[in-house]
């Protein structure tokens, strides 16, 4: 059985007249007749009871053209959306990221890909540095959103976001945005740092800050969450450094001073993999 065997089928089920479904088809009436015949042969069971004044549909052919008709409606739609899963206007798109990413960047795109592409589906995972990088190159997730220069062959990246850095303090440190001039001032402080493994171009950074202000940081804790350094500077247990954007989104007893007047500055890329072939991939990146 052939899918030209079922419109036969279905033209002569709605007519009930052969010449007529013969002439919308545009073959012959004796055509459409073996065409019918052979699908008949085939299901080995009568469709139609034909006598010189009348073509009649038996109780199975009633029974498969209701099938019929509703199986072609569900083919039209699981093609119509296979063309738009083609096109990357519906689907699943899964995002990895560093938090930063959540406060400025990520809700932007998804605002921007909600207006263009309603129908999409997104999942989000905040992830380390090289947790995405793996994920990226087994492609369990499409996007990623990082701190890093340099990345595996296979992998693009492009840089997003532009931020400085600021100092965490707690809330009722002497040093504010007023009176502070350098970092020389904090360095007998303890430091809380993103760790090494975070990303180590980050890390090398944030070093470089402290050369460049004559001094080595001591280091009270690492750690790879920005709550957890939040919580450990409200606590008094030191003060830290971290990319400016992530001062929003909290409500802690901490403060902010932006290192403003200092050269360095931290990237956000987005990167992903070139050999990755989902549609919506495609749409997204056009974003950038």
């Amino acid at each position: 059985m052939e899918l030209r065997h079922i419109n036969y089928f279905l033209a002569v089920a709605e007519d009930l007249h052969f010449r007529k479904a013969a002439e919308r088809l545009f073959i012959s009436q004796p055509g459409l007749s073996r065409q019918i015949k052979q699908l008949e042969d085939e299901l080995g069971f009568l469709l139609f009871e034909r006598n010189n004044r009348k073509v009649k549909l038996t109780q199975a052919g009633t029974y498969l053209k209701q099938e019929f008709e509703m199986t072609l409606k569900n083919l039209d739609r699981v093609i119509s959306h296979a063309k738009l899963l083609n096109k990357g206007d519906e689907g699943n798109i899964n995002f990895g990221y560093v938090g930063s990413a959540m406060q400025n960047v990520l809700p932007d795109l998804l605002v921007k890909a909600r207006g263009n592409y309603p129908n999409l589906h997104f999942g989000f995972k905040e992830m380390e540095n090289p947790d995405q990088i793996k994920s990226l190159l087994l492609q369990e997730i499409d996007l990623g959103f990082v701190r890093l220069n340099k990345i595996p062959k296979g992998l693009k990246i492009k840089s997003v976001f532009e931020d400085t850095f600021s100092l965490v303090l707690p809330k009722n440190h002497p040093i504010n945005s007023n009176n502070f001039r350098n970092l020389s001032q904090l360095k007998n402080e303890e430091f809380i740092l993103f760790e090494q493994s975070y990303s180590p171009d980050y890390y090398e950074q944030v070093m470089q800050i402290f050369g460049d202000s004559g001094f080595a940081p001591t280091i009270s804790h690492n750690t790879v969450h920005a709550s957890t350094i939040f919580k450990l500077v409200e606590n008094n247990f030191g003060i830290s450094i971290v990319p400016t954007a992530l001062k929003l989104g909290y409500n802690m007893n901490i403060k902010f001073v932006e290192l403003h007047k200092i050269k360095q500055r931290t990237v956000l890329s987005v990167a992903w993999n070139t050999s990755n072939r989902n549609p919506v991939l495609k749409n997204i990146l056009e974003h950038f």
